[in-house]
């Protein structure tokens, strides 16, 4: 009598974990992952800066150790960089509004003003006991800079006369970091190691009160006004906080996507012509964890991250949004430049087919009376009789309409799934359990025979070798919790089913005592775990009421 057969074959599986569909790129994913990447080495020590000149070209000056490095962005890796070399450690620079002056401050307590053409130094203001950390041009003043450093000073200076107009001593710790206004010359922030921001009014004369303070919660590293001028963004800790200046400093979001301490923050724009993500503002920030983080603060989300194999200390983008530049700690820059609008056009030309750039070259020729257009080759044609001919198209791809007919993939069966299409069940559960390492597909061909009400009866048909291999299977897995739902019943049933056999025999006898035992663990360590958690629900329940 034939063997009954069925007519689709469905092939046991285990039962797999869900997992994350990776997200398909977005533009804007696409716009970031435009700036190709290339290392700008052998710069010494850690790049402590990265700052563009606000005119065209756009230089960038990087600082560090005792050297401030000016680099032409558009010819970033080819070019030989111009150098300016301090007495100390170089800790901050700031370009003036017309990029003729550069600011660099350094870890002695002087602040030095250069050309940058020639680079030579036109004035040293000295007046911090301590290292400066940050110096800063206003963005529509040319005679006037602010600094600050370990001091806990904010000094406000006349770059023309070299003097102080005023110290702002506000600050009970080291002052790392600040940002002028981009509406009011007269109002900039600083950020200190003490956790708090201050905005101040070079108008007011008491150096003492600032106009608005937040609270940041950790050493603030970074602080830069959003182009807005009304909101700012803090960076302390694994965090980078924006806050409402004229809602009197109400904290609006709080990004915590890092792991470690964000080291540097500014704004980056995406610059594209059309879109709906044309011409909107992001926030780049690095950290020590190596991660670029962009964050859209109009949706509240992070849009795009990228790792690099360094920890990271400063970030700059260029005002032209053509380059994005990323400092480590290891003196190397990662620096990405787009490719420029000549550049998409003339990489256009790649999608015209060769005839139509052949067509159009000997059609100039014969504009200028260089010669005659090439006529268009005739393509030929193939005969039904040819083997072409039943082979024509196999190499075509297909366009954005067409309609794709995929072929089936034969699928690939098991023993055990082929014992099951034939509806043998005791020589499937025999075959996955001496063959397959992996216990996922046992359990799997367990299931699907209770579902056809036949694991009991397959049980029962065992000869001693094969109850021996399922005793074995039931002592490494019944009590993994995954399993045990299925295999600490089944145990008790063959327990029950098979009890003479397992009396008769020495070795299955010992593989019982063995399965008692890893219970009984099993037991011991979930009693355990409940007695932790009754002493964990209170601590839970009282730190939830704070």
């Amino acid at each position: 009598m034939a063997e009954p057969q069925i007519s689709k074959t469905f092939p046991v599986k285990p039962k797999q974990k869900p997992k994350p569909r990776t997200p398909k790129q977005t533009p804007e994913s696409r716009y970031w992952s435009s700036f190709k990447t290339k290392q700008i080495p052998n710069l010494i020590s850690s790049i402590n800066s990265l700052t563009f000149s606000p005119a065209a070209p756009h230089s960038l000056a990087a600082a560090h150790s005792t050297s401030l490095t000016l680099y032409n962005p558009q010819s970033l890796f080819s070019s030989q960089p111009s150098k300016i070399s301090l007495n100390d450690v170089v800790s901050s620079a700031s370009f003036r509004s017309d990029g003729r002056l550069i600011a660099a401050a350094d870890l002695s307590g002087l602040v030095q003003v250069f050309d940058v053409k020639t680079r030579t130094p036109l004035r040293r203001l000295r007046s911090h006991t301590r290292p400066v950390r940050f110096v800063k041009f206003p963005l529509h003043d040319k005679l006037h800079l602010v600094s600050g450093g370990d001091d806990a000073v904010v000094k406000y200076w006349d770059v023309a006369g070299e003097t102080t107009i005023c110290d702002f001593l506000g600050h009970k710790d080291y002052v790392r970091c600040g940002d002028w206004s981009p509406n009011d010359s007269n109002m900039f922030v600083t950020g200190s190691y003490d956790h708090t921001v201050k905005l101040w009014d070079v108008r007011d004369k008491d150096s003492s009160s600032s106009v608005t303070e937040v609270n940041h919660g950790k050493p603030v590293e970074d602080v830069m006004f959003l182009p807005s001028g009304g909101l700012i963004a803090t960076a302390g800790g694994d965090s980078v906080k924006i806050w409402d200046l004229i809602g009197g400093g109400k904290l609006v979001y709080s990004m915590e996507s890092h792991n470690k301490t964000v080291t540097s923050i500014c704004v980056g724009k995406v610059g594209k012509l059309s879109g709906e993500e044309a011409q909107q503002y992001r926030i780049l920030s690095v950290a020590l964890d190596g991660y670029l983080k962009v964050f859209d603060y109009a949706k509240m989300r992070v849009t795009h991250s990228m790792r690099f194999p360094a920890p990271l200390m400063s970030v700059g983008f260029s005002p032209d949004c053509m380059t994005r530049v990323i400092g480590t700690s290891n003196g190397i820059i990662y620096a990405g430049r787009r490719k420029s609008k000549e550049d998409v056009e003339s990489g256009s030309d790649e999608e015209v087919t060769k005839y139509e750039r052949r067509l159009k070259r000997l059609g100039s020729r014969n504009a200028l009376g260089l010669g005659p257009v090439a006529e268009e080759p005739r393509m030929r044609v193939l005969k039904p009789t040819s083997f072409r001919y039943f082979h024509r198209g196999q190499s075509e791809k297909p366009s954005e309409r067409d309609y794709l007919v995929m072929r089936p993939k034969k699928v690939k069966l098991g023993e055990h799934d082929r014992l099951l299409k034939k509806f043998r069940h005791k020589e499937a559960l025999v075959s996955v359990l001496g063959r397959s390492k992996n216990p996922e597909n046992a359990v799997a061909v367990m299931e699907e025979l209770v579902s056809r009400k036949k694991l009991l009866k397959c049980v029962s048909n065992l000869d001693l070798e094969e109850l021996r291999v399922l005793l074995l299977f039931l002592q490494k897995h019944c009590t993994m919790p995954r399993y045990g739902r299925l295999l600490m019943g089944l145990t008790e049933k063959v327990i029950e089913m098979r009890a003479d056999d397992i009396r008769a025999s020495t070795e299955l006898k010992g593989l019982i005592r063995n399965i008692k035992r890893a219970v009984e663990e099993e037991i011991r360590i979930q009693l355990f775990l409940q007695e932790i958690q009754g002493v964990i629900s209170p601590l839970l329940r009282i730190t939830g009421r704070r």
